[in-house]
């Protein structure tokens, strides 16, 4: 238990504000609801943003380690492309969409967010493991960049291909 203590205590208040606000979202993406498009993609962008720093701001700087990263993105790519948010309707005249509820935001903000809560815990108390949780934190940021790419590239296909106002569908 101490240790559990220690590393809530250590760790940045901006992780506990950005797990609230994955929830918040979460919980509202449970309903139908309609929202400008730059809005939607808030979420994406934040585990896009954490995803790229797992690279950019990271201290090792190895082949193995950007392998990693690359092969995660290339397997989670088309798992984001192939199921981007349902779009019910698309208004583009006012910049907005109308997406389905639906529990997988929540519990897919969830699990990738304590994912990558883990391995930056295991690479910062385990130094005899630091190689293989920095390779497996490399992964998951790579798997959650890749993943909301791809996700952004089929929302925005869906809303490009939506007809526009006074056309038939």
């Amino acid at each position: 238990m101490p240790f559990i203590v220690g590393v809530l205590k250590h760790t940045p208040i901006w992780v506990y504000l950005l797990l609230v606000y994955l929830v918040w979202q979460g919980i509202q993406s449970l309903t139908p609801r309609d929202q400008p498009l730059w809005r939607l993609m808030i979420v994406p962008a934040v585990f896009i943003v954490l995803g790229l720093s797992g690279i950019v701001l990271g201290h090792e700087t190895s082949l193995w380690l950007m392998l990693s990263w690359l092969a995660g993105a290339a397997l989670f790519a088309p798992l984001g492309l192939s199921t981007g948010p349902k779009l019910l309707a698309v208004d583009r005249e006012n910049g907005r969409v109308t997406r389905a509820g639906s529990p997988i935001p929540l519990v897919r903000n969830i699990v990738v967010f304590f994912l990558q809560y883990i391995a930056a815990v295991i690479s910062a108390t385990r130094p005899d493991a630091h190689l293989t949780a920095a390779l497996v934190g490399r992964a998951i940021s790579g798997a959650s960049a890749g993943y909301f790419i791809g996700w952004i590239v089929a929302v925005l296909q869906c809303y490009r291909e939506a007809p526009k106002p006074g056309q038939s569908s």
